[in-house]
């Protein structure tokens, strides 16, 4: 039962002195205008906490030092390191995160002056820049805020990129427009704020994520050019006959592929599903809705169509065509052309990456097919996890490059000589 205090407001229930190394501890919070209640462990960070827990992707994490600022956020009025806070010091604070600032319809005067002098390169400081920015026009010194002092005043957060000449223009002009101060954050209210399955009890079973995009009914026909266009060709061992019920199988289907899961049947070959992707430091958890649009049992060919988005807003769509074939050993030759369609944080990676990305887990998808085939039952596992495949494809580009760099340096040396 809720306790409440003398003047009728929630009372936070009383905290145990002492928790284990790996307890969770219940904490609740308001973060932009929505109060929320996380179950996490004592010693996680107030910036995991709401980047992983509660899909608030905009505060960015640099050093985990308090060093760069680029975890700047708002705690109860004021500038704070996110990485230095643990979200347990928080339990009833109210949290101002960039999301919380403006939106895309209604931006914060700042954030209009940020583009406007083009105050960013890559971005990454960016959300810092901006919460640090607003503490300082909010709380700026009795004296008055000199344009001369700026550079000092805001050089608790690094760039590496810009120069900072954009930024001091930017936070100066909104300064000299908003002598009293610039406007409250524009983007905070009540709203569902649940963590990508971490807003749960510990130890719950667990839930879709409440904040991600609704499905849609159906699955729409990606317009434009693709990301990325794979095609792997692979050489199972079993005979098509044996292949194919597998491939026509959904359920099987779908547990041949690295990091997916078949979460419910829909209905006139529409099936919802959950899949886990990780590109270097970015790891998203992607809820999709998939639709067999083509099916020719007797050719052995298939289409289907895919679509999924993150809580951050990235999106993937695809449109994969699958096709088997009986091979002159009495095998079969199983196809799978894709393209693939990028939008948000996952399409920042370049076209060779997604793509190689992708080969990777379909030649993974047609190993767990042949072992399905030649079984009769979907194996537990599909051997690398779609985060272990991810990571090999980075080693593999990073080693490209690598080697590109060398030929490139002993070729300027022979020219030397």
């Amino acid at each position: 039962m809720t306790q409440l205090d003398d003047r009728g407001l929630r009372r936070p229930p009383a905290r145990p002195e002492k928790v284990a190394a790996g307890e969770a501890v219940e904490v609740t919070m308001t973060v932009n205008g929505a109060e929320v209640t996380v179950s996490v462990p004592a010693r996680m960070h107030l910036a995991d906490v709401l980047r992983e827990h509660l899909g608030l992707t905009g505060t960015h994490l640099g050093c985990e030092h308090g060093v760069c600022g680029m975890c700047t956020v708002l705690v109860d009025g004021d500038a704070a390191r996110a990485c230095l806070l643990f979200a347990v010091q928080c339990d009833g604070a109210e949290i101002v995160t960039v999301e919380g600032l403006g939106s895309a319809d209604e931006q914060h005067p700042l954030q209009r002056s940020f583009s406007a002098h083009h105050a960013l390169q890559c971005g990454f400081c960016t959300p810092g820049m901006l919460m640090s920015s607003y503490d300082l026009l909010v709380n700026r010194p009795d004296e008055g805020l000199d344009e001369a002092d700026l550079p000092e005043q805001m050089s608790g957060v690094l760039c590496r990129c810009t120069g900072y000449r954009g930024i001091l223009a930017a936070v100066a002009d909104v300064a000299a427009a908003y002598p009293d101060g610039p406007p409250a954050p524009m983007n905070c209210g009540e709203r569902t704020l649940v963590g990508r399955g971490s807003a749960r009890a510990a130890g719950g079973p667990e839930e879709p994520a409440a904040d991600a995009p609704a499905l849609p009914q159906e699955v729409r026909v990606p317009t434009g050019a693709p990301s990325a266009t794979v095609e792997v060709t692979s050489a199972l061992t079993s005979p098509v006959d044996q292949v194919w019920p597998v491939l026509a199988d959904f359920e099987r289907l779908a547990r041949c592929l690295p990091g997916a899961q078949l979460v419910e049947v829909l209905g006139e070959d529409r099936y919802r599903g959950r899949a886990t992707v990780a590109l270097g430091p970015v790891k998203l958890s992607f809820e999709g809705l998939a639709q067999v649009v083509e099916h020719d049992p007797d050719g052995h060919r298939m289409r289907v169509l895919a679509q999924g988005a993150d809580a951050s807003g990235s999106a993937t769509q695809a449109i994969i065509r699958l096709a088997a074939d009986q091979d002159a050993g009495g095998g079969t030759s199983l196809r799978a052309d894709v393209d693939l369609f990028l939008s948000g944080r996952i399409a920042q990676f370049g076209r060779a990456l997604a793509g190689d990305v992708s080969r990777r887990m379909f030649e993974q998808f047609a190993d767990a097919v042949d072992e399905t085939a030649r079984t009769g039952s979907a194996p537990e596992t599909t051997g690398p996890s779609a985060v272990a495949i991810a990571a090999a494809a980075l080693r593999d580009a990073l080693r490209r490059r690598l080697s590109r760099i060398g030929a490139r340096m002993r070729s300027a040396v022979r020219r030397r000589t």
